[in-house]
């Protein structure tokens, strides 16, 4: 089926007015929109086209699986999401309206650096990838939990104040606790090189928080070599066919290649058993890893943080020193003229008083 996109200046619901198609897939569309309502606010629209050849039961049942899972998105409140505002259906299509994210996604910085012969830096994917972890745990750690299933460079978005928005909702998955399955919020696909074995399956197939720690590592993989992973049927097929990251990028750091192949392990068994698990064997020690990012040097920003969060015993300690610098400047001798004699200590007259 082929998905005819929205025309410019479509008005949705009578509110999202359609400015700019994003990208588009088989599987639906992403839109740039003004919200009408709330004026000078932009945000960005996710299309989700029904199967072909779907009866009308079925696609009632989609629509109402769409509307009851999507109000789980909406309830997602992190710095490293984009936030889901609202959800519709209309024409027998489904909505998602998330915050729109300005910035490059990862894919365009790495391939910018990939044409001018470089790597990205170590350090700053590390940065990107703590950032990364830290939005996979809070989505894990939902009741019940919440898998995103697509991660990949192209999928995260660098804004200009530096932060990492993981922004396609699309192949996000509900897992249930009691059950040895997934629930599937917003039809699609994964894409080759980023998705495990296990999920080739699709519906029949069972993916767990392990899913998203080899898509995380393959993205990592991606960023760090110039290169994508070699997806996991050929490496089933070929053994050893992929390539160690260091063969690829010898400047990067044995840990950071051990972690990666560790996460890309072909059976979830044999994966970190976490993220948080991932990310220790990833970045290593907090203290450490910080340091190294850092430098060794606090930065200007962390200085005036730290004076910010202490500022009442930085102006008493303050206070102290020009009181104690004052007290040493009128305490001190006068100097004596050039060749003036220094008159004898007076040893004082003591009295004994015979009891």
């Amino acid at each position: 089926m082929l998905l005819v996109p929205l025309a410019i200046g479509t008005v949705l619901r009578d509110r999202y007015k359609i400015v700019e198609l994003v990208g588009q897939g088989g599987m639906g569309a992403v839109y740039r929109a003004d919200d009408l309502r709330l004026e000078g606010r932009q945000c960005a629209v996710k299309e989700v086209i029904p199967e072909p050849g779907a009866s009308p039961a079925a696609l009632e049942q989609a629509q109402e699986q769409f509307r009851r899972e999507a109000s789980i998105l909406a309830r997602l409140d992190h710095p490293n999401l984009p936030k889901v505002s609202d959800f519709f259906s209309e024409n027998d299509r489904d909505y998602l309206v998330m915050d729109f994210v300005p910035g490059r996604d990862l894919k365009q910085l790495m391939d910018e650096a990939r044409r001018r012969g470089r790597f990205l830096d170590e350090n700053q994917v590390l940065t990107w990838a703590d950032q990364l972890c830290q939005a996979l745990i809070y989505l894990h750690s939902q009741d019940p939990p919440i898998l995103h299933r697509d991660i990949k460079p192209a999928n995260i978005k660098l804004t200009p104040a530096g932060t990492i928005k993981l922004v396609d909702f699309g192949l996000v998955k509900l897992m249930a606790p009691d059950e040895e399955r997934t629930i599937t919020i917003l039809q699609g696909r994964g894409t080759a090189q980023y998705t495990p074995l296990e999920q080739y399956g699709g519906d029949t197939g069972h993916t767990d928080a392990r899913s998203d720690i080899y898509t995380l590592g393959a993205t990592l993989y991606h960023l760090l070599t110039n290169h994508p992973p070699v997806d996991a049927k050929q490496r089933f097929l070929r053994p050893g066919s992929l390539p160690a990251p260091r063969e690829l990028n010898p400047q990067l750091s044995p840990q950071i290649e051990k972690a990666i192949l560790w996460a890309m392990a072909m059976h979830p068994d044999d994966r970190p058993a976490s993220v948080a698990e991932f990310r220790q064997a990833l970045l290593g020690g907090e203290q450490e890893w910080r340091m190294s990012i850092e430098g060794h040097r606090p930065r200007a920003g962390q200085w005036r943080a730290a004076f910010s969060e202490n500022r009442v015993l930085a102006i008493v300690a303050l206070a102290l020193l020009i009181v104690v610098l004052i007290t040493t400047l009128l305490a001190a001798p006068s100097p004596l003229p050039a060749g003036t004699a220094t008159a004898p200590a007076i040893q004082p007259e003591v009295t004994m008083i015979s009891p």
